[in-house]
């Protein structure tokens, strides 16, 4: 399947949601409109859909994490936030809590339709570096367990809470002891090629990071000062 079959809108605006409709059927078979997120929900349990666009002004008082928890139980359908708003905060979190793209509001229905196909290549194709190193589904170090498997983060013994983005920028980063990352190579590879984003994402996701787990005597999340960050360890385990 070269591009999603049906699409799932989640716009409370008539008018956009119709000229979104409309655009969005141009480059794809279905779409279908949901005017509030419960009866995206409920629509969704119904038959899932292969991609979902939802405009967050249209939930304004859910979060991201329980937005989208409620709109894709099994996190494995892609998913792009349209928002008013312009703070990057807005776009983290959004992005922290599993948000695959985020577009700001007015958008360009052609730049709408050649992400919406970026991220599905995206979900077909895993990046050639990624193939290349066949990562394991998590990795290991003394106090330290970080799974993929069940995106899950354990430190001395304690259960870490951690979204997927901060999850996913920790692992690959301890998947690659002692070797040093710019921060536009961790957007490439943590946030995918076609990601159009501000740099300054990755300093926010590691200081949150840093919040959650301290430093160890055997390894530590350091900064490269003018380059970047590292996972370094004692030892490659």
């Amino acid at each position: 399947m070269n591009s999603p079959q049906k699409l799932m809108l989640v716009e409370q605006d008539i008018q956009t949601a119709r000229t979104l409709r409309d655009a969005l059927k141009t480059g794809f078979s279905e779409v279908q409109v949901a005017f509030d997120g419960a009866t995206a929900a409920r629509e969704l349990a119904a038959r899932q859909a292969d991609f979902i666009v939802v405009d967050k002004d249209t939930v304004p008082r859910i979060d991201y994490a329980d937005l989208f928890r409620e709109l894709r139980p099994a996190r494995s359908t892609p998913l792009l936030v349209l928002s008013s708003s312009r703070d990057v905060l807005e776009r983290v979190r959004a992005l922290d809590a599993g948000a695959d793209d985020f577009l700001e509001k007015p958008i360009d229905t052609r730049e709408l339709i050649s992400r919406i196909h970026a991220i599905w290549r995206r979900t077909l194709t895993p990046p050639p570096t990624a193939a290349k190193r066949s990562l394991p589904k998590y990795v290991e170090y003394p106090q330290l367990i970080i799974s993929l498997s069940n995106y899950s983060v354990t430190c001395d013994g304690e259960t870490v809470d951690m979204p997927p983005k901060e999850l996913e920028l920790l692992y690959f980063l301890a998947s690659a002891p002692n070797q040093v990352f710019t921060r536009e190579q961790l957007l490439d590879h943590v946030w995918g090629y076609d990601y159009i984003g501000d740099a300054r994402t990755i300093d926010v996701h590691i200081k949150r990071i840093r919040e959650k787990i301290k430093d160890h005597e055997t390894w530590s999340l350091d900064t490269v000062w003018g380059v970047g960050y590292k996972f370094r360890a004692a030892e490659a385990l």
